[in-house]
């Protein structure tokens, strides 16, 4: 049954929102995540990205399926940004996943059939404080603050981005996510399909995330922070590579 972990159908869903906060960490910090096949798809040759993506989704379900079979999840992925050149020797950007996490048993059980992302139930929970949004979790240790009163167009302070124009260019949603076999030696690629994709710069007053502590990353920065809403996307059936 190995083979229905390797993304075996489209699937398609409607993002209500999607509030990525991505973060700069040197690139030799970084490297000792990623498989030997994959390569950071780094900035000025110095920061790699991991970014925390918290999306909220609607009637998501297998690509063509009738959207009242669908079901709305709350999904939060750490991802770290990558390049992978595959056998036509086309170097692709893309997502390689480090841990998921969702709000519904049934998103953990059948993610953890039909892919490779390791999904486990936890609580999160979001609300609004005064002129605050919140998105937290007590079980997965996170917490998020985000000023509604405060529209931004800057890039967050002590980013390695110049400007915005730089930082959209890691914003995502990248265009691949892939998954290393070791086993078979093998790389699984899924290409994600959006329209209108149009981030916002969000003020983020406070954040803190378990998770990403762990690591004890020497510097980690806020690089960019923010916000997609009403976004139709979904997922091309997974494609497997041999890697040499």
């Amino acid at each position: 049954m190995k083979f229905l972990k390797n993304h075996p159908f489209a699937v398609e869903a409607f993002f209500e929102s999607s509030v990525v906060l991505t973060f700069a960490v040197p690139k030799e910090e970084l490297i000792q995540y990623i498989p030997s096949c994959l390569e950071l798809d780094t900035f000025q040759a110095e920061w790699a990205f991991i970014a925390v993506a918290m999306v909220k989704t609607k009637n998501l379900r297998p690509k063509g399926f009738p959207k009242m079979l669908g079901n709305d999840f709350f999904l939060l992925g750490y991802r770290i940004f990558v390049r992978y050149r595959n056998n036509a020797g086309k170097s692709l950007r893309g997502l390689y996943i480090i841990k998921s996490e969702t709000d519904k048993r049934k998103m953990e059980l059948l993610g953890n059939i039909f892919t490779h992302y390791k999904y486990s139930k936890t609580d999160i929970n979001e609300f609004k404080k005064d002129n605050f949004r919140v998105i937290k979790s007590d079980k997965s240790d996170f917490e998020i603050v985000i000023s509604d009163a405060k529209a931004s167009n800057e890039i967050p302070c002590d980013s390695p981005f110049e400007n915005w124009k730089d930082a959209r260019k890691f914003a995502g949603p990248l265009p691949h996510t892939f998954t290393y076999d070791s086993i078979d030696n093998s790389v699984l690629i899924i290409q994600g399909i959006r329209q209108n994709w149009t981030p916002k710069p969000i003020t983020v007053e406070n954040y803190y995330f378990g998770f990403l502590n762990n690591f004890k990353f020497k510097k980690m920065i806020l690089a960019s922070a923010f916000e997609i809403t009403n976004i139709p996307y979904y997922w091309k059936k997974g494609k497997i590579e041999k890697w040499d």
